[in-house]
């Protein structure tokens, strides 16, 4: 199993909320979430949650190949709630959450969970790229954000629109008419998006968070198979570098509006035999 994996704070110094990890014939990877500057009512934080969410998935996934990943998603945010329940409060509505993909190579094919908007890329070896994204938090975030993204990124007021933004986000989290993620309920873990595709047809299965698919669904300077090319010849570490060059021409967000200049970039680049 051949895997390059490259991952960078928003700003260093800070926690990497991010996380990706690999074992024999599976890959995991999660983007924390929590409300900027708000109270969460855990005292771990969001990056915690989403490394000991993802470890744990991880572990589930290749311990038992044969449950469905739905099911190992559940089980591993049952195992986290139970790890803090009694020393957090878990009904803060900013309480920690997290994106999901998770992808095991088996015998009937690949399967793959994503669940939030992290993104999953199948090459196959023919040269078609497919691409996997929960659109869901897109869907609810154009109806909302229009405030944010007609201010100047960092500007007192962007942080003020960005707080109501996140404040309206957040009631519509894990609601029938929003967006579905990890969090302290494993109901979640239903409404992921899921399949299987066989696995002698694919190149390369590719784990991105959003901070890293910039260049492409945000920034719109590469296609997805120019993200891939990239990967494949200079590897993750590359293509988040040049997310980096791209964001530094833009702090103010005038040409790329976003909530956040710099975000926490994650690729994980599985090359199958």
């Amino acid at each position: 199993m051949r895997v390059a994996l490259g991952s960078l704070p928003a700003e260093l110094g800070r926690e990497n909320e991010d996380f990706a990890a690999a074992a024999a014939g599976a890959a995991v990877l999660l983007d924390g979430a929590g409300t900027g500057g708000a109270e969460t009512g855990c005292t771990h934080g969001v990056a915690w949650f989403s490394a000991t969410l993802g470890g744990l998935l991880l572990s589930t996934m290749t311990a038992h190949p044969a449950r469905p990943l739905t099911d190992c998603l559940a089980d591993a945010i049952r195992a986290v709630r139970s790890m803090h329940e009694d020393h957090c409060d878990l009904t803060y509505r900013a309480s920690p959450t997290s994106t999901v993909i998770a992808a095991r190579a088996g015998a009937g094919g690949l399967e793959y969970l994503v669940l939030g908007d992290s993104s999953l890329l199948l090459a196959e070896k023919g040269g078609a790229t497919t691409v996997f994204t929960d659109r869901r938090l897109d869907d609810v975030g154009r109806r909302l954000r229009g405030p944010v993204d007609a201010l100047p990124t960092g500007s007192p007021e962007h942080a003020a629109a960005l707080a109501e933004y996140r404040d309206a986000l957040t009631g519509l989290r894990n609601q029938p008419g929003g967006f579905w993620i990890a969090g302290p309920d494993p109901c979640a873990a239903e409404h992921a998006l899921t399949g299987t595709v066989p696995l002698d047809s694919l190149e390369s299965v590719t784990l991105l968070s959003d901070g890293a698919t910039r260049l492409v669904d945000r920034f719109e300077l590469l296609c997805w198979e120019e993200a891939l090319s990239v990967l494949r010849s200079s590897g993750p570490d590359e293509l988040i570098r040049r997310v980096r060059e791209a964001e530094a021409g833009d702090l103010d967000g005038r040409r790329w509006p976003r909530g956040k200049a710099h975000d926490d970039a994650t690729a994980l680049h599985w090359a199958l035999p």
